[in-house]
């Protein structure tokens, strides 16, 4: 049974409310103003609140504020119903995160109509969540002993090898066995370096001051390191012919650490998904507000139901291409971007090959 919550100062509208909803099974709680209501809400966290605007002391737009700045009652639907149902007043309610309006006086229907189709879209936004929650669970279970096991298998059985029978092992197979032990640490290394970057995200993420401090850090040469790490990144693929790069230069609001990560994450997924003898365009070109850095492969290219999912822990077609890593590559060039300010879009086309667009802001003086 769905609860709902009737915040209004007119005790015969909340009792024809009451009985109206009642009528088609739902639990309906009380409050005769907006300060009461904020508290019930709280206690019992409702699935659906109804709030009129015009109440003294806490109006229905304090109300709002206060229950979408509390993490526990933020994502619960919320409609607004007024008497004054003018343009500003609704933009007003939309931008303090109301879900829609019921304009009063309002029908049975109308009431009935607005309250149905809330909690419809809540269930959806519920439902797909679910789904994302699925699939990340899927994928974390799926991918995380395979990729970390793979590469620790290659150190401990050519580990041992050396370690047992070296004597009797010719120069070059010691050889070939120290350059994979060697591969396989460096796949490791990464694995675990993109986990430990992605956790530091989520910590900054929730720290103002840490996320300020990250903002006023600066990278003077970024085409340097640019040009650097996608060179880097071709001789890693074997494919430096295929590495064609427009460089221009601007100081950047952004650390050299993190800029490095972008550029390795982004050049290397477009090696990592095209195949060898296609070209990877790089550009950075500024301008008067910002730095942008474009990544352009013909590789296998992603549709549009995979950009929309694309997320952390998340690969496409695993069963079909091989991979490798946890897929959170992009995710991090995403959240790293944005925590500096800039922003970070993808264009894709399946089998026509995928660009990248970061866009950083410029440093300023001083």
């Amino acid at each position: 049974m769905k609860k709902i919550l009737v915040i209004d100062d007119e005790e015969w509208l909340r009792e024809m409310i009451q009985l109206a909803l009642r009528q088609k099974g739902y639990e309906i709680a009380e409050a005769e103003n907006g300060a009461v209501g904020i508290e019930v809400a709280k206690k019992i966290l409702p699935d659906l609140i109804l709030c009129d605007v015009n109440m003294e002391k806490v109006d229905g737009y304090l109300t709002l504020s206060a229950l979408r700045g509390d993490p526990s009652t933020a994502a619960i639907p919320f409609i607004l119903m007024t008497g004054l149902a003018d343009n500003a007043g609704m933009r007003h309610g939309m931008e303090l995160g109301a879900d829609d309006y019921l304009p009063k006086p309002f029908t049975i229907d109308a009431l009935y109509a607005a309250v149905e189709t809330r909690l419809k879209k809540a269930q959806q936004l519920r439902d797909e969540a679910e789904k994302k929650l699925s699939d990340l669970r899927d994928n974390i279970s799926m991918m995380l002993p395979h990729e970390l096991r793979t590469p620790l298998n290659g150190i401990l059985a050519y580990g041992e090898i050396l370690t047992t029978d070296a004597a009797t092992l010719q120069p070059a197979e010691i050889t070939e066995m120290g350059q994979i032990i060697h591969e396989s640490g460096k796949r490791l290394e990464r694995l675990i370096e993109n986990f430990l970057i992605y956790s530091q995200i989520q910590l900054i993420e929730n720290d103002p001051h840490r996320a300020g401090a990250l903002r006023k850090k600066r990278t003077q040469l970024p085409r340097k390191i640019v040009e650097a790490r996608a060179t880097y990144q071709a001789q890693e693929a074997k494919r430096e012919p295929d590495l064609a790069v427009q460089l221009a230069d601007k100081p950047a609001a952004i650390s050299e650490e993190y800029l490095t990560k972008i550029v390795d994450e982004l050049v290397h997924n477009a090696f990592k998904f095209s195949k060898g003898g296609s070209a990877i365009h790089i550009s950075l070109a500024p301008d008067n507000k910002s730095l942008t850095l474009t990544v352009h492969d013909h590789g296998r290219g992603l549709d549009t139901e995979q950009l929309r999912k694309l997320g952390a822990y998340m690969q496409f077609e695993r069963k079909t291409q091989e991979q490798q890593g946890l897929g959170l590559g992009l995710i991090i060039a995403k959240r790293l971007t944005e925590l500096h300010g800039g922003s970070l879009g993808i264009q894709s086309e399946p089998g026509k090959g995928t660009t990248v667009v970061v866009k950083l802001p410029l440093a300023t003086e001083g």
